[in-house]
C-alpha cells in the first residue's frame, strides 16, 4: 500500500448510495462514523475508528438529500475533513461528485462573490489534501485549489451508452447552448457522428427567451448533452425546437441531474424521449416520480480513481475509457 498506510472510506449523509458502491468497487467496508443534528441544526461528526497514519476518503456530494440542503452537505464535508486532520490522517481525499457553487465561478455583477472560491477556500482549509470531483460547470474551478484536483468526466460513460443503445450513424450530437459546444463536438468526434448546436438568450438567470439551432437533425436522433439539469427549462425549450426541426427521436444526457423546482413535470411533459443522469446525485425519488429518467452508474470510475489514486497509480488513463 502507499506509503504503508491504510486505506479508509467515510461517508457523509448526502449520498450514501454511491460511498457503499465505491468502497464495494475498492473491496473494503465503510469505515464508521456518526454525524447528528442538533435541534438548531449544527452538525456533529464522530469517527468509530483510529484514521491514524491511514490514507482516508471522504465521500460526499454537494446536494441537497434526505431533507437536507446543499449548504448541510457542505458544513459537513468539511467538519469530517477537520475531524481527519485532528484525528491524525496521514491522507485526506474529498470525493465530491457534484461540487456545491460551481455556477458560482465569476463575477459576473457587480459586487458578486466568487462562491466556488470560497467554497474551495472552506474545504482546503478545513484540511484537505487531494479533491476529486466530475465534470465541474467550469474548469477554472481546479485553479482555486492549492491541492491537487483529479476532474474526471462522464464522457467515456455517455459515449459507451450511446454506442450500446443506439445505431451510432443515425445519431447527431446536440449542444443545449454554445457554452457545452467543446463537451458536444468532443462526444461527436468521438463517435464519429454529426454535431449542431443552440445559441441562446436569457431575459433572467434560468430562463431561457429565445433559442436558435445550427446545424441539421432531420430524421436523427438527436440527443442533448449538458454537465447539469436543474430546472430543465433549457432542455424541455432545446427538444420542443428539435421536433420541430424535423428530429425522429429526442434524448437528452446530462451528467448532474439536479432536478429541481417543477423540472420533473417538465420532463414528462416535454418532447424528450428519456433523459438520462449519471448516478452523482441519489435520483430514487426523481425514478419514482418520472418514467422518462434513466441513471448511469459511475460509481465504478469513482471507485477506480480512489484505487489508483492510494496505490500511486495514472487516472490519466479514465479521462477517455470506463473501468471494468
Amino acid at each position: 500500500m502507499l506509503g504503508g498506510s491504510s486505506i479508509k472510506i467515510i461517508s457523509g449523509t448526502s449520498h450514501v448510495e454511491i460511498a457503499e458502491l465505491i468502497a464495494k468497487r475498492i473491496g473494503v467496508p465503510l469505515s464508521k462514523a456518526v454525524i447528528t443534528r442538533n435541534g438548531i441544526g449544527e452538525t456533529s461528526v464522530r469517527l468509530m475508528e483510529s484514521v491514524r497514519e491511514c490514507d482516508v476518503y471522504i465521500i460526499n456530494s454537494g446536494c441537497a438529500s434526505n431533507g437536507s440542503s446543499v449548504n448541510t452537505a457542505l458544513i459537513e464535508l468539511c467538519i469530517m475533513i477537520h475531524a481527519c486532520k485532528i484525528a491524525s490522517a496521514k491522507r485526506i481525499t474529498a470525493v465530491i461528485p457534484l461540487f456545491p457553487y460551481a455556477r458560482q465561478d465569476k463575477k459576473d455583477k457587480n459586487r458578486a462573490p466568487i462562491t466556488a472560491k470560497l467554497v474551495a477556500n472552506m474545504i482546503q482549509n478545513s484540511g484537505c489534501d487531494h479533491i476529486i470531483t466530475m465534470d465541474l460547470h467550469a474548469s477554472q474551478i481546479q485553479g482555486f485549489f492549492d491541492v491537487p484536483v483529479d476532474k474526471l468526466y462522464a464522457e467515456p460513460s455517455a459515449v459507451h451508452y450511446i454506442r450500446t443503445q443506439f445505431n451510432v450513424k443515425d445519431v447527431t450530437i446536440v449542444s443545449p447552448d454554445a457554452g457545452g459546444a467543446k463537451r458536444a463536438s468532443s462526444i461527436a468526434d468521438r463517435l464519429g457522428v454529426d454535431f449542431a448546436l443552440f445559441h441562446k438568450e436569457r431575459k433572467k438567470a434560468n430562463e431561457v427567451s429565445r433559442m436558435v439551432l445550427v446545424g441539421n437533425v432531420n430524421s436523427k436522433i438527436a440527443i442533448l448533452v449538458d454537465d447539469m439539469a436543474d430546472t430543465c427549462g433549457t432542455l424541455c425549450f432545446a427538444a420542443q425546437h428539435l421536433k420541430e426541426a424535423g428530429a425522429e427521436r429526442i434524448f437528452a444526457i446530462v451528467t448532474h441531474g439536479i432536478l429541481s423546482g417543477n423540472a420533473i413535470k417538465s420532463i414528462e411533459e416535454s418532447a424528450l424521449e428519456k433523459l438520462v443522469v449519471t448516478n452523482t446525485i441519489p435520483q430514487h425519488e426523481n425514478l419514482a416520480r418520472c418514467s422518462k429518467i434513466e441513471v448511469i452508474n459511475i460509481a465504478s470510475v469513482l471507485g477506480e480513481v480512489v484505487r489508483r489514486s492510494h496505490y500511486g497509480e495514472s487516472v490519466s488513463k479514465l479521462f477517455d475509457e470506463i473501468p471494468y
